[in-house]
């Protein structure tokens, strides 16, 4: 199978349709953004879901929903017209190495970028150019601008990934396939119009990484950007306008299936 380019195709095409579907949802962080039906509680909900998205992902989505009670279920509302009384009931909320001093500077940026935009997706599209083949730009963008805020805490850095570190950036891509990509499935939700799914990058987790090396496409030994890279512009041989729908099928192979051969 690794030196069988058609063979490839054929068994990546086939676990696409095995786990590009809504039973897919319910197990996985994307559940997070599907509570809600406006955009915006999607954006930050979904933003949220994927910062968290490191471990197991119960716990993710329950630390999710966690929060998002916290919230009381309008993360919009709550960013935009939060009191200083209800900041204080977020001041216990901890996941992982992320707590209350990373939370709170997020809930800002977002009460400064919803005060001049009706959507997330300005915040990464801005700093795109039209002839951008990948949304590298997209994110080194979207870093300098989400850390443009006055007294920035030091720690809070760390949970929002950049290429300029070279980091894979696996969760802001998770993120950007759940806004950006559209099809039929009910999967992703594709509202995000100015980003094509073509300039995409897959995100790259361990589980991605494991069987992509596995299956003899992706060669780099580290899970940075440019493996990531490497890895999409393989996928990109596949399906040039939709790389990423390979998410699906390597993920779910490495997750689901838990295999060390195929």
């Amino acid at each position: 199978m690794k030196n069988d380019y058609t063979s490839l195709k054929v068994f990546l095409d086939k676990k696409v349709e095995q786990y590009n579907n809504p039973s897919f949802i319910h197990t996985d962080p994307i559940s997070i953004p599907h509570l809600f039906t406006k955009k915006q509680d999607r954006e930050i909900a979904g933003f949220f879901a994927a910062v968290f998205s490191w471990g197991n992902r119960s716990t993710i989505i329950n630390k999710s929903k966690e929060l998002l009670k916290l919230m009381d279920d309008a993360p919009y509302e709550f960013c935009v017209n939060h009191t200083d009384n209800d900041l204080k009931k977020l001041l216990g909320f901890k996941h992982r190495t992320f707590n209350a001093t990373d939370l709170l500077y997020f809930i800002s940026f977002f009460k400064m970028h919803y005060s001049n935009h009706a959507s997330l997706e300005t915040a990464f599209t801005l700093w795109m150019h039209k002839d951008d083949e990948t949304t590298e730009n997209a994110l080194k963008g979207f870093y300098h601008y989400f850390f443009s805020l006055p007294h920035i805490p030091e720690r809070t850095k760390k949970h929002i990934a950049s290429p300029q570190k070279n980091s894979s950036c696996k969760r802001l891509n998770m993120f950007l396939r759940w806004m950006v990509r559209t099809d039929n499935k009910g999967v992703d939700f594709g509202t995000w119009k100015n980003i094509s799914p073509a300039q995409l990058i897959c995100p790259l987790d361990v589980h991605v990484q494991r069987v992509s090396k596995q299956l003899g496409i992706l060669q780099n030994e580290k899970a940075n950007w440019a493996s990531a890279l490497e890895l999409t512009a393989f996928l990109r041989t596949l399906n040039k306008a939709d790389p990423v729908i390979y998410d699906y099928a390597l993920f779910g192979t490495g997750v689901m299936e838990n295999k060390k051969r195929f």
